[in-house]
C-alpha cells in the first residue's frame, strides 16, 4: 500500500473520529482502512489510536503527526494543481457540505452537470443543519446560511436572502395572525424551531419600527431538519421563518402565508467558506464558481413573480 495513502487514510479516519466512516468516505472497506492504519503505524514505530470496541481516540503521537500530515497532502494538493491543466485536465476529490434545504434544492442538482463537465473530479457532498467546522472536519468548502461572525476562513457571497415568518392557512384560521413580535410573544402563538448541538436559546431577530430586536419564541416542535419544519408548518403545527425562495412555490399555492407581516425577520445570507489554502487549489474555484452562477439563477426563478400582498 503506499505511504501517501496511508497517511490519507489515517487523515480521514482522525477527523471523522471512525474507521468504517474513514473506509465509506475513501470508498474502501475497514478492513482495507484497519490496515492501512496499522502498516503506518509499524513504519512510524508508534500507535497513532488507542483502540476498543467501542470507541478510537488518538493517541498524542497521533495528534502530533496528524498536524503534520494534514501540510503534507495540502502541499501535494497545491504541487498537483501547480503542474495540472485546469482547463483540461482537473481532477481529484472535493469535499463539500451544506445545509439541508440548500444542499437538495439548489447544489445537489447540479453536481452530476459539474461531474460531466470535469469527469476527474469526484464531489463528496454532506449535508446537515448543524454548524459545520470547516478546518476540523477536513472539507474544502462548506456553504453556511446565516451571518456570519469574525471568520478565518475565504468567504464568497453566494446570495442575500430575504425571509419571512409563515404558517398555514388551518393555522392562522385557529390561532389568528399575530400582527407583530410583540404579538407573536404574548398571545404564545406556536414557533416551529431549528434546534442542532451548539444552537443558541430560541430567539427570532425581527425588524421593529424601532430596530431590531429579538423575541423569546416558544414551540412544542423542534428539529434539526429544516425541512421537516416546513412539513409541520404545512400540517399547520406552527409558525416557521424561512428564506423566501425556500417556500415560495408554497407561497404560490397558498398552502403558507405571511404572518407577523409588521416585524418581519431579518434578512440572511448564503456564503461559500474555505480554507485559504485550498480555495487556491484550481478545481476547488472551478466547483465555486459553477455551482455560485447556478445557484444564484435557480433562486432568482423561485422567488421571480411572487407577491407576498
Amino acid at each position: 500500500m503506499s505511504y501517501v495513502n496511508n497517511i490519507k487514510m489515517f487523515v480521514r479516519v482522525y477527523e471523522l473520529g471512525s474507521m468504517s466512516a474513514a473506509a465509506r468516505d475513501q470508498r474502501t472497506s475497514p478492513a482495507v482502512a484497519s490496515a492501512r492504519i496499522s502498516e503506518l503505524e509499524k513504519h512510524l514505530g508508534v500507535r497513532l489510536f488507542n483502540r476498543t470496541t467501542r470507541s478510537l481516540q488518538p493517541t498524542e503521537n497521533g495528534r502530533i503527526f496528524f498536524e503534520g500530515a494534514r501540510k503534507v497532502l495540502d502541499a501535494i494538493d497545491e504541487a498537483e494543481a501547480a503542474v495540472v491543466d485546469v482547463t483540461q485536465n482537473p481532477r481529484g476529490s472535493i469535499y463539500v457540505a451544506a445545509p439541508l434545504g440548500i444542499g437538495r434544492r439548489f447544489i445537489a442538482p447540479h453536481v452530476p452537470a459539474f461531474k460531466d463537465a470535469y469527469p476527474q473530479i469526484d464531489v463528496r457532498l454532506r449535508l446537515s443543519d448543524r454548524i459545520i467546522d470547516v478546518t476540523g472536519e477536513g472539507l474544502d468548502i462548506a456553504f453556511h446560511l446565516g451571518l456570519l461572525e469574525d471568520s478565518t476562513l475565504k468567504v464568497r457571497l453566494v446570495a442575500d436572502c430575504p425571509r419571512l415568518l409563515c404558517a398555514s392557512p388551518a393555522y392562522v384560521a385557529r390561532r389568528g395572525n399575530p400582527a407583530d413580535g410583540t404579538a407573536l410573544v404574548e398571545e404564545r402563538h406556536e414557533c416551529l424551531n431549528l434546534r442542532f448541538p451548539g444552537a443558541k436559546e430560541f430567539q427570532w431577530t425581527l425588524q421593529t419600527p424601532e430596530g431590531p430586536r429579538r423575541f423569546e419564541i416558544m414551540g412544542p416542535f423542534e428539529s434539526d431538519d429544516g425541512d421537516v419544519l416546513t412539513g409541520w408548518a404545512l400540517d399547520g403545527r406552527g409558525i416557521v421563518m424561512k428564506p423566501i425562495f425556500e417556500v415560495a412555490d408554497h407561497l404560490r399555492a397558498g398552502n403558507l402565508v405571511p404572518v407577523c407581516t409588521a416585524t418581519p425577520p431579518l434578512a440572511t445570507q448564503l456564503s461559500c467558506l474555505s480554507q485559504h489554502r485550498r480555495f487556491r487549489d484550481p478545481k476547488i474555484r472551478l466547483f465555486v464558481d459553477f455551482i455560485i452562477a447556478r445557484c444564484k439563477a435557480d433562486m432568482t426563478a423561485a422567488v421571480k413573480g411572487l407577491t407576498l400582498g
